[in-house]
């Protein structure tokens, strides 16, 4: 039999294969039934075993009842039998991207298309891979094509969010969502992906109610508890945000962000076993990387260094020198002052992970502390092309520059220039600024709720609100926030828009707000140097301030300008301001700034906030 009689043979074994018998073998399978499918499937194979739809129906069967291997060889087979059939393809690209396999998924999903350019699966497909692969761009143009073809298709409404979530388009994916709900309004899916769009956005209230939504329509699980810890969080119902985030925890133990969550808020709520659900999962799964690595991070926060060090070292026993446990140990070396042993994790780390910006920042930070500004400085050109708003990059090249006695130096750091100072007056309907800022404390007073301050921010010693202020309600935080607008536009009119410098060439349209919140200095509080890497223009508003500060000797509570993070040659603190009571400083976000402690048992209150130029 030639090769051509073969191939008639195989499908004439498709046409004679009963249609009754594989339309039950695939209702069993739809219904779960894998065992009671598999053998349904098997006797049609018996009477016709080269019928191409039996043999990629097991195939789907093998799959589901956790054989991906033998699933796989099944499907292709079923793909060699009857090569026009772009369901066959089209599920072996599903099983690919499922085991991994994204690339290869792709190029059959596009195959499938170029002959099937309306068959909506093979599309759908193609839209999860690509954003799999991080090409939210790609992804999204494919869920218009979907779309295209169905302005009512709900699914690809809701994969269109999905991409637009993505790429931090926030709003859009927002209104995508509500457009899915819209059409198919009992999907629990689409209220609770708007809910976690709503809760990014600080809009809590209206991201709780459309995640009970979902939960009303059926919806139960980890998604689900986690965003309504973080809901909850925002609006300071703390005892309901631990319970959610304990639910998700339970559901998924080595969920890095949810054990982090959960830890962080216990340790602001001053609990002192606050990282106990972690490290239950990170002894139950000792070899999972980036649970160690997270847990050790956590650790190094709290100063804890030592058992930090040792987990971290017993990853690398286990699993081999992963270049993230050594970009995290490098961490926790530096933190601990142990620079020619942190540098050689660091290098090792970073000459695996180029591309790692927080392994890269380790490095640098490492050779600044040891006073070698000529080879961090290549590290810092590379990252600022590759993220030139980042405010950090900048921040490490001033250091750079400022140790080289570069004359560039000071066009970035020109405290003259670019810190300025306003006294603020009180608003309209106000007598005074005392008055005022009275019941601005308050207000932010409910806020600070906390025991201590987060895990994971500059501040030592105090506490700090969870919600973005700009989604607050409260009147008088709102008519301070509107108090602001005329300093932003008065700075921005001071300092000019030269393209050459990397404030100034963002200064072509207005600034606004982007975020804010409040900060409560306790009895030896204070800020460890830093800078705010998503800002443009930073800021320090002050409510209320200890009479200490008014010590010109002591500075208690001053915030202080040039001084890095970690102790670098040369580079101590070059400019100071005193706290007033309605006084508000503003800066680059890029610069250097950090406070020193107040000491006695009078708060100090403030607002911050980082203000952005709009896009043109």
């Amino acid at each position: 039999m030639d090769e051509q009689d073969q191939r008639m043979s195989e499908r004439s074994e498709t046409h004679l294969i009963d249609a009754a018998e594989l339309a039950r073998a695939t209702r069993l399978l739809q219904a779960g039934q894998i065992k009671q499918a598999e053998a349904a499937c098997r006797a049609l194979l018996l009477k016709t075993p080269r019928a191409a739809p039996a043999v990629h129906l097991l195939g789907l069967i093998r799959k589901d009842a956790g054989d991906a291997r033998e699933g796989e060889r099944l499907l292709r087979e079923s793909i060699a039998l009857q090569p026009d059939e772009p369901e066959f393809k089209s599920n072996l690209a599903h099983l690919l991207r499922r085991t991994g396999r994204p690339e290869q998924a792709e190029t059959l999903y596009r195959q499938v298309l170029q002959s099937r350019p309306q068959h909506r699966q093979t599309r759908i497909g193609l839209i999860r891979t690509l954003s799999d692969l991080g090409r939210q761009s790609a992804a999204e143009i494919e869920c218009r094509a979907l779309l295209s073809s169905n302005e009512r298709d709900s699914q690809a409404w809701s994969l269109l969010a999905m991409t637009l979530r993505e790429q931090n388009r926030l709003p859009e994916a927002e209104q995508a969502y509500q457009r899915a709900i819209e059409i198919t309004p009992e999907q629990p899916l689409a209220h609770h992906n708007l809910g976690s769009v709503l809760v990014r956005m600080d809009r809590a209230e209206e991201a709780l109610a459309a995640l009970e939504r979902a939960e009303a329509r059926g919806l139960r699980g980890f998604e689900l508890a986690f965003n309504r810890g973080m809901a909850l969080l925002q609006l300071y119902r703390i005892d309901e945000a631990e319970r959610a985030f304990v639910q998700a925890v339970e559901a998924n133990p080595l969920h890095g962000e949810a054990q982090v969550n959960l830890a962080r808020l216990r340790f602001m709520r001053g609990d002192p076993n606050f990282s106990r659900d972690m490290a239950r999962a990170a002894a139950a799964h000792p070899h999972d990387a980036n649970l160690q690595t997270l847990f050790a991070l956590i650790l190094r926060r709290v100063g804890d260094l030592p058992r930090a060090e040792a987990l971290l070292r017993r990853l690398m026993t286990g699993v081999g020198p992963k270049p993230e446990v050594r970009a995290a140990l490098s961490e926790i070396l530096l933190e601990g002052g142990r620079l020619e042993e942190a540098e050689t994790e660091a290098i090792e780390a970073v000459a695996a992970l180029p591309d790692n910006a927080n392994a890269v920042d380790t490095l640098v930070t490492i050779l600044l502390a040891r006073g070698r500004p000529d080879d961090a400085l290549p590290f810092v050109h590379r990252q600022r092309q590759q993220r030139p708003l980042s405010q950090g990059w900048i921040a490490h090249e001033a250091t750079a520059l400022r140790m080289l006695d570069a004359a560039a130096y000071r066009e970035l750091y020109d405290f003259d220039r670019f810190i300025r100072v306003y006294d603020l007056e009180a608003p309209a309907g106000w007598s005074s600024m005392e008055e005022f800022n009275a019941h601005l404390l308050g207000a932010l007073a409910a806020r600070h709720a906390f025991a201590t301050h987060p895990l994971d921010q500059s501040l030592r010693n105090g506490t700090q609100t969870t919600r973005n202020l700009l989604k607050d309600a409260d009147p008088t935080i709102q008519a301070v926030l509107k108090l602001f607008e005329a300093p932003i536009h008065d700075y921005q009119r001071r300092v000019g828009a030269e393209a050459s410098h990397p404030l100034c060439a963002r200064n072509r349209s207005p600034a606004s707000i982007a975020a804010a919140w409040s900060v409560q200095l306790h009895r030896e509080g204070f800020h460890v140097n830093h800078v705010h890497p998503e800002g443009w223009l930073s800021s320090a508003y002050y409510v209320s301030v200890p009479a200490e500060v008014r010590d010109q000797d002591l500075m208690s509570g001053w915030i202080k300008f040039g001084e890095s993070r970690y102790p670098a040659p040369g580079v101590g603190p070059e400019a100071v301001i005193q706290p007033r009571a309605g006084r508000l400083v503003l800066f680059p976000s890029y610069m250097w700034h950090g406070t020193n402690p107040i000491h006695g048992s009078e708060a100090r209150t403030t607002i911050a906030f980082d203000a952005i130029p709009k896009k043109k």
